[in-house]
């Protein structure tokens, strides 16, 4: 007959362990002798090996018994159960590390990786990071606002950059940081937002729900009213020509759209 100690280092584990399974249920506890001492025997040893071979193989101890106690199909079965639990895990961990890998960088912080290969893409234009910062807090916001529509929406804005216009406005814009309140530049960019709204209406996409309320359509324009004033005086601009809105079109001036481009 063996002491608890003995057991322990027969089946490879610690005595605390021994007393945890005791606890727990999964390896009975002997009577003790007139000594007052417990003893095992050999069952007790192979039942032990059991327990931290399953345990060891990363089945939960809630799971141990039902294992130690089931008939070889039930046996296959509930290891194959545990196994599609722990690859479920793994991915969900897997994700979770890669989600840790993107907010290293920073930019990926409340940004879907549809967003951030977009803003990479302005980077690769030669559009200035203080003009990107600006333009990613306002695509965290609209993200939160339509996470589910956010990939459609900036597959959009990829189509958007292919129209040279578009290439010029971000190039001017990016610029414009540093231009005094009255460059003349100002109205060249006016004539870009307005060429393109124009096209914007005439192929339908003005109007269409977006999924985004009216409260947050006026926050997000008067954030980039208030970036510098550059953006007032263009917003004026656009204003005195008839047009209203910027991150959608309230107010269509009907005689500008036969204008000449």
């Amino acid at each position: 007959m063996l002491t608890i100690s003995q057991l322990a280092a027969y089946a490879g584990v610690t005595v605390r362990a021994v007393r945890h399974y005791h606890r727990i249920g999964l390896l009975p506890e002997p009577e003790r002798d007139r000594s007052g001492y417990r003893s095992y025997d050999a069952v007790a040893v192979v039942r032990l090996i059991r327990i931290r071979t399953l345990a060891d193989a990363g089945v939960p101890l809630a799971r141990v018994q039902e294992l130690l106690d089931a008939s070889p199909e039930e046996f296959a079965d509930g290891v194959q159960e545990i196994d599609k639990a722990l690859r479920a895990e793994i991915r969900r961990l897997q994700h979770t590390r890669s989600r840790l890998v993107r907010l290293a960088a920073g930019e990926h912080l409340a940004l879907p990786p549809s967003v951030v290969d977009y803003l990479e893409r302005l980077r690769g234009l030669g559009v200035e990071e203080r003009y990107i910062e600006m333009e990613r807090d306002a695509w965290i916001m609209i993200a939160a606002q339509v996470p589910h529509s956010i990939d459609s929406v900036i597959a959009k804005k990829h189509e958007e950059l292919n129209d040279p216009d578009m290439v010029k406005l971000y190039s001017l814009l990016s610029g414009a940081l540093d231009w005094p309140v009255d460059d003349p530049r100002i109205v060249e960019v006016a004539d870009i937002m307005e060429r393109l709204m124009i096209r914007a209406l005439e192929a339908g996409e003005v109007g269409a729900d977006d999924g985004i309320d009216d409260q947050f359509v006026d926050l997000l324009d008067s954030t980039m009213a208030e970036s510098s004033p550059h953006a007032a005086r263009l917003l004026a601009i656009l204003e005195e020509r008839g047009w209203s809105g910027w991150t959608r079109i309230k107010r269509v001036p009907a005689d500008r759209l036969n204008t000449p481009r």
